[in-house]
């Protein structure tokens, strides 16, 4: 099996070879994250004709910050490369309607990839790293049926045993914190008062923290698998070592100089880089129920990237 280094490289998005997916096919709602309503599985007014956007450099400004967050974890170019060869969906309509059923298929698939991919590597997670890895395995596997399998597939069925071992995982790495059984998975915590807490090694896979205040918090060790944290602060918090914590989460929330990560991710570049918070600027905190798919989020050329 590949190791750790070649394996994130396939699961971050290389928009030079996708074919714009992730600004077709989702559908999104005007909202705090996006600016207008789009369709599903029609193209953004800001897709260009070789798949850029034409607004990368100001989507923030422009009311798409739902676009700065969006990572498809590599399956833009695995639909568009592997799947489906090459072929750009423009030039064949008949193409077009598998492929955008078959992409967000990919990118839960993908998504599972990119947690295994953590928990193969967190410490004390020896006792089922084998089995991470066979569940890699069968995963990436699974990603390269042909596009009539891939709509066929039963994916919930999948990610249930894959589920399981990454709780498992997460549940050994987490032994030896300060509050492994500490549950507030799924728990509601929008807009709470939550500064300084003591959360280190807690459950808060799922947990709804947008708005939440959670300056100076200490989430080292926590597993955040899917918590929400659209607009919340984590000016002076500590998530070093936090579990499944991706780029798109610390991308929509607020943080500062002070706010401590693993070298592994990205400081975001609209958190503030002073220690005051002085050169940050508010932040619109979305509602919950709002939707949260997105275009793309792009680098400085232009083209889109993710991750």
């Amino acid at each position: 099996m590949a190791g750790p280094d070649s394996r994130r490289a396939a699961l971050r998005a290389d928009c030079a070879r996708c074919v714009g997916l992730c600004c077709v096919v989702p559908g999104f709602s005007a909202s705090a994250d996006f600016a207008i309503s789009k369709s599903p599985g029609t193209p953004c007014r800001h897709l260009r004709t070789d798949f850029g956007c034409g607004i990368h450099d100001r989507l923030r400004a422009k009311g798409f910050p739902g676009c700065t967050v969006y990572d498809c974890f590599g399956a833009g170019q695995k639909v568009a490369q592997v799947t489906f060869g090459g072929t750009d969906w423009r030039d064949a309509p008949d193409v077009a309607t598998q492929m955008f059923a078959v992409f967000p298929i990919m990118r839960r698939l993908h998504e599972l990839l990119w947690f295994l991919s953590d928990a193969m590597a967190l410490p004390g997670a020896d006792d089922v790293r084998g089995d991470l890895a066979e569940a890699y395995d069968d995963t990436e596997r699974l990603s390269r049926l042909d596009p009539d399998q891939l709509v066929r597939l039963d994916f919930t069925a999948h990610a249930g045993i894959v589920n399981a071992l990454l709780d498992q995982a997460s549940r050994l790495a987490r032994a030896g914190s300060r509050h492994p059984d500490l549950d507030r998975r799924g728990a509601d915590l929008v807009g709470r008062d939550l500064r300084g807490v003591d959360w280190s090694g807690a459950m808060l896979r799922g947990a709804l923290l947008i708005g939440a205040d959670l300056r100076r918090a200490d989430l080292s060790g926590a597993d955040v698998m899917g918590a929400d944290f659209r607009g919340a602060d984590l000016r002076g918090a500590d998530l070093t070592g936090t579990i499944f914590l991706i780029q798109a989460q610390l991308d929509a929330a607020i943080g500062d100089a002070t706010t401590r990560i693993d070298d592994t991710l990205q400081r975001p570049a609209h958190w503030s880089p002073t220690r005051d918070g002085s050169a940050s600027r508010p932040q619109p905190v979305p509602s919950a129920s709002r939707p949260r798919r997105s275009a793309s989020r792009t680098d400085r050329t232009g083209r889109r990237r993710r991750g």
